[in-house]
């Protein structure tokens, strides 16, 4: 498997770990029989919580740019130094973003985020000799 779908599925993966915390959260927060109904009258979440729910919000969409731009340099056969560096960046950043977010640690946050955002830009330009307008 190429190394920028390895990096995929272990960025799904770090979703599927964010998404139990956040559930974790929100039963300790609500409790269990409170989150397993149909949560229409939900008291405020509890910092914990809603600072779980960001996170996850945002991971996926950090996900919702990166995973079409790696499925996409998939299908075409496109992999270069730009695109695994990329790809690898966005995975790394995203765990450390996570766990300073999760952590609650200001203001290094957004450097992390942005390390993401340029792995991801990284798979986009190696995909631009790809594009076809017509």
């Amino acid at each position: 498997m190429l190394i920028e779908l390895t990096m995929l599925c272990a960025s799904v993966a770090l979703l599927f770990v964010l998404v139990v915390i956040q559930a974790t959260a929100g039963a300790q927060a609500q409790g269990v029989w409170v989150m397993a109904g149909n949560r229409d009258a939900l008291s405020p979440p509890s910092v914990w919580q809603a600072r779980t729910k960001r996170c996850v919000d945002n991971h996926r969409e950090g996900l919702m740019m990166f995973a079409p731009l790696i499925l996409v340099a998939a299908a075409t056969n496109t992999s270069s130094e730009l695109t695994v560096w990329g790809a690898q960046l966005f995975f790394y950043s995203r765990v450390a973003h996570a766990v300073v977010y999760l952590a609650g640690w200001p203001y290094i946050r957004p450097i992390f985020w942005t390390i993401g955002l340029i792995g991801t830009i990284m798979v986009f330009v190696a995909l631009m000799p790809q594009l076809r307008f017509t």
